[in-house]
């Protein structure tokens, strides 16, 4: 019986985590995929262009408006009650 009340307290907290994400995590969850996606559009410019100056100054353009968009793409959906039952 513990173990059962266990699991339903566990599966109460889950869900609440699930509805109640707070924008500072919006945030960091912002911050660490754009560094990843910089990473990768740095080395495909620079793989395209074949010049490095040019690939760093795409990719700082870049991370500024793709963190900005995201962002309040993250908002958005957490506004969206699908999925978070």
């Amino acid at each position: 019986m513990l173990m059962l009340l266990n699991h339903t307290n566990a599966k109460s907290t889950y869900k609440k985590d699930k509805i109640t994400e707070r924008p500072v995590r919006s945030i960091l969850k912002t911050i660490s995929w754009r560094i990843v996606g910089t990473i990768d559009t740095i080395i495909i410019s620079w793989i395209l262009t074949g010049q490095i100056e040019t690939a760093l100054a795409i990719g700082s353009v870049e991370l500024v408006t793709k963190m900005i968009l995201y962002f309040g793409h993250e908002r958005i959906w957490n506004l969206i009650p699908y999925g978070k039952e």
